[in-house]
C-alpha cells in the first residue's frame, strides 16, 4: 500500500529522509523568518540593502504600533473576522444539509445534482470575476460591502465542502438513521441529534480549512470591494505602502499581523482537524 511507513523502508531511504527533513523545514521557515527580521528593521536599514543580515536596532514597538496608526489596520481586521465568520458558518450550514440530503435522500436527479457539484469545483475562479462583478452591482446591491464577500464565499465554497461532507456523511450507517425514524423522531431532530454529532470530526476539519482559505483571499477581496469601511485585511495591507518608497518593514509586520488569526485557529482545532481528516482511512 502507498505510502509505505518510513520505519518500513530500506535504511538507505530512512537515512535519506532525516537528512532531507530538517533541510526542507530550514528552507520552508527561512523566508518566514526573513519576514520578521524585515518587521523589526529600520528603514534605514533597509534603504542600506540590509536584507538578510541581522538589524542594527530591533524597532518591533515602533513599528508594529505604526501599522495600526498609519492606516486603518483595527478596521481591516474587524472586515476580515466579519466576513470570515459568517461565510465560514454559512457554509458549513448549507454543504452539510445538502451533504446529507445527497447522502441519504434517494430521489430523481441526485446522481445529477451531485455531478453538478463536482463540476462547480473545476470552475477556474477567474472567469467569475466579470459575472459575479455584475450581480452584485445590478442584480444584488451588494458591491463594496463585507456582504457582497460573504455571500460569494459562502456560495463559492459550498460546492467543495458539500462534496466533502457528503463523501463523509455517506459511510455513516443508514441503520441509526432508520431507527430513529422507527421511534418517530421528525427528519430535523435526526439531523441535528444524529446526524451532526457524528460529524463534528468532519466540520472541524471544514472549518480550519474554510476559515484560511476565506481570510487569505485576496482576489476577490479587489473585486468586490473597493473603500476601506469594507476592505478585509489581506487587500488593505497596500494602505502600509509609501506614496514613493514602499515600506517593507510595516509590510512585513502587518502581514505577520494578518496570519496570527488562521495559524492561532488551526492549533486551537488541531486535534479536531487530524480526526476529520484521517477518520475512515483506515479500517479495522
Amino acid at each position: 500500500m502507498f505510502p509505505t511507513a518510513i520505519e518500513k523502508t530500506s535504511k538507505l531511504t530512512q537515512t535519506t529522509y532525516k537528512a532531507a527533513l530538517p533541510i526542507a523545514v530550514l528552507l520552508w521557515l527561512l523566508p518566514l523568518f526573513a519576514v520578521a527580521l524585515t518587521s523589526v528593521r529600520s528603514i534605514e536599514d533597509l534603504n542600506r540593502g540590509n536584507f538578510w543580515g541581522w538589524p542594527t536596532s530591533l524597532n518591533f514597538v515602533q513599528n508594529y504600533t505604526e501599522v495600526f496608526t498609519r492606516s486603518p489596520m483595527a478596521l481591516f481586521m474587524l472586515n476580515s473576522v466579519i466576513i470570515t465568520l459568517f461565510a465560514v458558518a454559512g457554509t458549513l450550514i448549507l454543504s452539510c444539509m445538502a451533504g446529507y440530503a445527497l447522502a441519504k435522500y434517494h430521489f430523481r436527479g441526485n446522481l445529477v445534482l451531485f455531478s453538478i457539484f463536482i463540476a462547480g469545483n473545476f470552475v477556474p475562479f477567474q472567469i467569475l470575476m466579470i459575472p459575479v462583478r455584475t450581480i452584485m452591482i445590478d442584480w444584488i446591491p451588494l458591491y463594496d460591502t463585507v456582504w457582497a464577500l460573504v455571500l460569494f464565499h459562502t456560495a463559492f465554497q459550498t460546492g467543495f465542502c458539500t462534496l466533502f461532507m457528503r463523501n463523509f456523511i455517506k459511510q455513516m450507517p443508514d441503520a441509526l438513521i432508520e431507527a430513529a425514524r422507527i421511534e418517530g423522531i421528525t427528519e430535523l431532530k435526526i439531523f441535528w441529534h444524529v446526524v451532526l454529532p457524528l460529524v463534528r470530526p468532519a466540520l472541524a476539519a471544514l472549518a480550519v480549512l474554510e476559515f484560511t482559505f476565506i481570510w487569505n483571499d485576496y482576489f476577490w477581496s479587489l473585486v468586490l470591494v473597493q473603500s476601506d469601511e469594507a476592505r478585509p485585511v489581506t487587500a488593505g495591507l497596500q494602505a502600509l505602502k509609501g506614496q514613493w518608497l514602499a515600506s517593507w518593514q510595516l509590510i512585513s509586520a502587518g502581514s505577520l499581523i494578518a496570519a496570527i488569526p488562521p495559524v492561532l485557529i488551526f492549533f486551537l482545532m488541531q486535534r479536531h482537524f487530524i480526526a476529520g481528516l484521517t477518520l475512515g482511512a483506515t479500517k479495522e
